[in-house]
């Protein structure tokens, strides 16, 4: 069953329409309904166009957050062959969160590291909503250990709404990891692409995404704080969440224009939860780009690279 957001009511009208008619004909072939059909699919797919022409920032923040958007496993599946997980992080326990491994892209070997946030209830609570814990981010640094060690390109794909801020997280050093993870990034002697594919929230997304290359979809976000944080904290009233969408520049497009994105990897008419494929074939098609401008870079090359980028950010004044 299709999920439908707040902003697309007028679209399930016309699409539940469509699907009574072609019910009504399956159960009497007599009927002949193809001509209503197509007109509604064709009213259908021009309101598709209207909604998701204009989205604003806020709405933007719906469809990146959407319960049937692609997650993490289905990249991984798709695009990734002799996937090989790794698990733990040698010190306290293996955080479902986080997932990552060996795998080939494209035949060529890459270790893959992502957030998981889960498709439905029981597997949301397993891998806690993708936030991850200190040991998330201790298991995503052994992966890249792996990766400088065997010189193999690190592919991380972000989807967070921000790292875990429970207790036991922060008693384990939540804050230490999330650096840690970071500063690792930084070291890498080798290719880093990093590609939201959902929501970047804060420093849990960072810890992953300090890479040579960072892509986004085209309605996912990224930015310091979720909107209904910031509206609690500037107006003290998480319902200014859509003022606060547009007061933090989250869009891919905002942060193309800032400097902080290097390319946006476009999606299917409707956001990547209606043509999931499609929109997974093009990110893969866009990370292969990305490694191969950087193919024969030497490792000095590739830390002053990142370190550059990073240094860099705002110094032109556009994020004034």
């Amino acid at each position: 069953m299709t999920v439908y957001l707040d902003f697309e009511k007028p679209l399930a009208e016309i699409e539940g329409q469509a699907a009574e008619l072609r019910a009504l004909a399956r159960r009497n072939p007599e009927a002949d309904v193809d001509k209503e059909s197509q007109a509604l699919d064709k009213k259908a797919e021009e309101m598709l166009k209207q909604l998701y022409g204009g989205l604003d920032a806020w709405r933007k923040c719906q469809v990146a957050r959407h319960p049937e958007r692609p997650h993490c496993r289905d990249y991984i599946a798709r695009l990734f062959t002799d996937y090989t997980p790794l698990a733990g992080d040698r010190n306290f326990a293996d955080d479902h969160a986080v997932m990552g491994g060996l795998a080939r892209l494209d035949g060529t070997p890459v270790v893959v590291i992502g957030h998981e946030k889960g498709n439905d209830t029981k597997s949301r609570i397993e891998h806690n909503f993708g936030m991850a814990r200190p040991e998330g981010y201790r298991k995503a640094i052994r992966l890249m250990d792996l990766a400088d060690r065997f010189g193999l390109p690190v592919v991380s794909l972000v989807d967070t709404p921000g790292a875990y801020p429970g207790k036991g997280a922060e008693e384990r050093g939540q804050s230490e990891a999330i650096a840690r993870s970071t500063q690792r990034c930084l070291q890498l002697g080798v290719p880093m692409v990093t590609v939201v594919i959902g929501e970047g929230g804060s420093g849990g997304a960072v810890a992953f995404a300090t890479a040579n290359r960072v892509l986004m979809l085209e309605h996912s976000i990224y930015s310091v704080i979720s909107p209904e944080g910031c509206a609690s904290i500037l107006w003290k009233d998480a319902g200014k969440m859509q003022e606060a969408a547009a007061a933090l520049r989250l869009t891919a497009q905002d942060l193309k224009t800032l400097g902080l994105c290097d390319a946006i990897v476009p999606e299917p008419l409707g956001g990547a939860h209606r043509h999931p494929k499609q929109a997974i074939d093009a990110v893969g098609a866009e990370i292969l780009k990305a490694l191969g401008s950087m193919a024969g870079t030497k490792p000095k090359a590739l830390r002053d690279d990142r370190r550059k980028k990073f240094l860099g950010m705002g110094k032109n004044g556009l994020a004034a």
